[in-house]
């Protein structure tokens, strides 16, 4: 049986509710897809299943609802990289008594290896919106008890009840951003407003891509005027043969450690994170970051809190005092995203704007890709490998 029809079968079976949603984790990921391709799968099934779990759903509710008693002594953060200002730790360790110790990840799905390795010890993670299903339906994560966040109020409508969490039952928002193209402007003396600069033989190993599939299919497929959530195959097909196009002018498939060659002059063009860019270009100045014309997408992270987490209490605390308008301003003022608190983006002296009508049309979040996941996966590893 072909990877794909293993997948159909895996799917139907969770729609009907003869598997769990943990166990079509874990049988999915047996099967060789991604982190990610498996919670997109778990969104498209979202509703489709039987009603199994639902006793299981009411004991987490009233966990969610029960008092969480004195704030612990202890915090344990976990975290992207160059994701924090650098008071936020310190101004919390004071006002609340509580000490800090602050990890780092590079990807969701090494952060998601290590809480599903049985590390107990972190008392908030901060999942991207695709992986937030994989959480839920792995037992990993805890419904938020909101009667500890009173600031959720500052919340932009904009970043409340996305499709990833519903009535934001488990997750509260962090940053926002977009993946564009960050260039030096002293070596690139055209201004880049395309995904075309990728095919473009002038700048020839000068040039790199994300490490992340969904985002250089996406691409690609958006710079025809696709869909980046396309599952049609002939515009898959193309954008695969656009990919391998680009990849003989590429240097190399990184995302976050590019900010380092940006910087040097080694890489002058890079599909990037718009945050990421700002914080390169306060030590390289000749950066720049643009929407291509054609479009690309918009994401969120957002704060959650591991089942095992032994204090729940101080992440409450920490998630609410995440929502001030003053902590959340320079929160994003140091790490050059948007803040999805709108209280926070009215104090702010350089805030990222909320996405216009118009740069709404060319931004899309990623969503499910359904029975086609396998097949963007394989696509991918193709591309990989040519």
């Amino acid at each position: 049986m072909s990877k794909r029809k293993e997948v159909e079968r895996l799917v139907e079976q969770l729609e009907r509710g003869g598997v769990s949603r943990r166990e079509f984790v874990s049988r999915a990921l047996a099967l060789g897809l991604s982190m990610s391709s498996v919670g997109l799968l778990l969104n498209a099934c979202k509703g489709k299943e039987g009603t199994a779990g639902a006793a299981g759903d009411s004991t987490a509710a009233a966990s969610a609802m029960a008092d969480l008693g004195p704030i612990e002594k202890e915090l344990h953060l976990y975290n992207w990289s160059d994701y924090i200002a650098e008071d936020t730790v310190p101004n919390f360790e004071k006002e609340f008594g509580v000490k800090v110790t602050y990890d780092t990840y590079e990807s969701n799905e090494e952060m998601v290896a290590k809480l599903q390795a049985g590390a107990s010890g972190y008392d908030i993670v901060v999942p991207s919106g695709y992986i937030i299903p994989v959480l839920v339906a792995t037992d990993l994560i805890t419904p938020l008890n909101k009667k500890y966040i009173t600031n959720a109020g500052n919340l932009s409508p904009i970043f409340r009840n996305l499709p990833s969490d519903p009535d934001n039952k488990y997750t509260v928002p962090w940053q926002w951003g977009t993946t564009g193209i960050a260039y030096r402007t002293d070596k690139v003396k055209t201004p880049v407003d395309s995904w075309d600069v990728f095919h473009d033989k002038k700048f020839a190993k000068k040039l790199t891509l994300m490490d992340d599939g969904r985002e250089v299919i996406g691409a690609e497929l958006r710079h025809r005027g696709h869909s980046l959530n396309s599952t049609d195959p002939a515009e898959l097909t193309q954008a695969k043969a656009d990919c391998i196009d680009a990849k003989k002018y590429l240097k190399a498939y990184i995302s976050a450690p590019v900010k380092a060659q940006l910087i040097s002059g080694d890489v002058w063009i890079s599909q990037l994170w718009n945050g990421d860019t700002t914080q390169a270009k306060s030590e390289q100045p000749n950066l720049a970051y643009v929407i291509p014309k054609e479009g690309c997408t918009i994401w969120g992270d957002s704060m959650c809190i591991p089942k095992t987490a032994p204090n729940k209490r101080a992440a409450h605390e920490w998630i609410n005092y995440i929502l001030r308008p003053e902590v959340g301003a320079a929160l994003s003022e140091a790490t050059g995203y948007g803040t999805p608190n709108a209280a926070a983006a009215k104090v702010m002296k350089n805030p990222v704007p909320y996405p216009t009508d118009d740069e709404l049309k060319r931004l899309e979040y990623q969503v499910d890709l359904g029975k086609d996941t396998a097949t963007w996966d394989q696509i991918w590893t193709e591309i990989k490998s040519a």
